[in-house]
């Protein structure tokens, strides 16, 4: 661990960086630019520190990533905490950012309103293919505030019975759902390239018609979008906007709203934090968040249940589905149980599925312990294995550090690393719904 006097050269130098990064501007204002902040801790000290309001991420070897400015640091070392620059929050954007296009932020990233373009583009130009659903609506707009709707696309050559929100229709099911943390940037991204992928494909790549031919994709791109609007807002800083826009509660201000909308599931909630202000916000209630409802809806309504109601009952191997939720960062799949240090009772055949997965992205297979390292109540994998039995993952995606670390990679880094390492991963979930415990 850093000495008190490497830590103090740590933060002299982080506000040189600073200072440059913002080009030039004045070092008191540098100060309030957020930058990840190394600090050594425990899983213990680590969810100490989640309680009393630090935005805590994924570190490695004993320490943990605290996001913030100098003043954040300042405050870690009052507490005894001794912390190092690590990274910066914002990457460097392309040379000519005037020239992108609309409905697009920070580099190229697409907003809110791009997304929902793209899903009625998609379902316009592919009738035969894809069918766009409204699934519930926003925080924001169930008060009345604006927001959005909640939108998913289901995908597949379709015959008779397929993509009607049933539970009982023949062809296995692949869901995968992004950004329901708001800053994760390159989810949104993935997910929009996967839908082209299949959609725009299906004529040419054998792999895309073989999946619509035989299974249903179901995919939210978007699944806090009164988040991402407040990320968007930002522009090219965008704001670290974690939570849905739920401002009822604590008096807080800034990104430090909202509910954690992957802490505010109905299965095994209550075990994250009651801090109204924290990044990790369960909420007042299971699935007290219309997002949530939303897609636990949407999951109820196209998987039938395929699990006993106990901690220790198995999926069986004939259970059918797959998903995957994607987040960033940390170059990670994390597999069942979130809840409990405890492994599910099909902790072999996802290991196995996993393996599968990282033959694609190279990420590393494990439960919360064995990767992030810390528990996670009210999760979203959690409720769609632990109530209805589909193989349900975690992809943490991107590593904790450089161009294409952190929550707000360059743009860039979708096409050039993100896109190809994920494609495959993607497909063989997929071609895996039909029995994704028999792998």
């Amino acid at each position: 661990m850093a000495s008190r006097s490497l830590s103090r050269l740590a933060l002299a130098a982080s506000g040189v960086l600073l200072t440059s990064l913002l080009g030039g501007t004045a070092t008191a204002q540098a100060a309030d630019t957020p930058v990840f902040w190394r600090v050594p801790a425990t899983a213990t000290q680590a969810q100490a520190l989640a309680a009393a309001g630090f935005d805590v991420e994924e570190g490695d070897g004993g320490s943990v990533n605290v996001v913030g400015g100098q003043a954040v640091a300042a405050k870690l070392r009052a507490l005894g905490y001794r912390p190092a620059y690590f990274d910066t929050v914002y990457k460097e954007l392309p040379a000519r950012t005037e020239s992108l296009a609309a409905d697009t932020f920070y580099g190229g990233y697409r907003t809110v309103t791009a997304h929902e373009n793209h899903l009625a583009q998609v379902a316009s130009a592919h009738p035969d293919l894809a069918t766009k659903y409204t699934i519930g609506q926003s925080w924001k707009k169930t008060k009345g505030q604006g927001g959005h709707d909640v939108q998913a696309i289901c995908l597949t050559k379709k015959q008779a019975g397929d993509c009607t929100l049933s539970t009982t229709s023949t062809k296995p099911k692949f869901f995968l759902m992004a950004q329901i943390h708001a800053r994760e940037l390159s989810t949104g991204e993935l997910a929009w390239r996967w839908i082209d992928y299949l959609a725009d494909g299906y004529a040419t790549d054998a792999t895309a018609k073989s999946i619509l031919d035989t299974t249903e994709v179901w995919v939210v791109p978007i699944a806090n979008p009164d988040g991402v609007d407040i990320v968007a807002s930002g522009g090219n800083s965008p704001k670290l906007q974690r939570k849905n826009a739920n401002n009822s509660r604590g008096g807080c201000s800034g990104t430090n709203i909202g509910v954690d909308l992957n802490r505010n599931s109905t299965f095994k909630w209550g075990g994250d934090s009651n801090s109204a202000c924290s990044e990790t916000y369960q909420g007042v209630s299971a699935g007290s968040e219309p997002e949530v409802q939303a897609l636990e809806k949407l999951a109820r309504a196209i998987y039938p249940d395929q699990r006993g109601t106990g901690n220790n009952d198995p999926a069986p191997a004939t259970a059918k589905g797959t998903m995957i939720t994607l987040h960033s960062y940390g170059n990670d799949i994390i597999i069942p149980w979130g809840f409990t240090q405890a492994t599910s009772p099909n902790d072999a055949q996802y290991r196995k599925l996993g393996a599968k997965y990282s033959a694609s992205n190279g990420y590393l297979v494990g439960t919360n312990e064995e990767t992030v390292g810390y528990d996670t109540s009210g999760t979203t994998d959690d409720f769609t294995y632990g109530e209805l039995g589909v193989a349900s993952v975690t992809f943490e995606v991107g590593g904790s550090s450089g161009s294409c670390g952190g929550f707000l990679p360059r743009y860039t880094c979708v096409d050039s690393t993100f896109w190809p390492k994920n494609k495959g991963a993607l497909v063989t979930a997929a071609k895996a719904a039909a029995a994704p415990y028999q792998q």
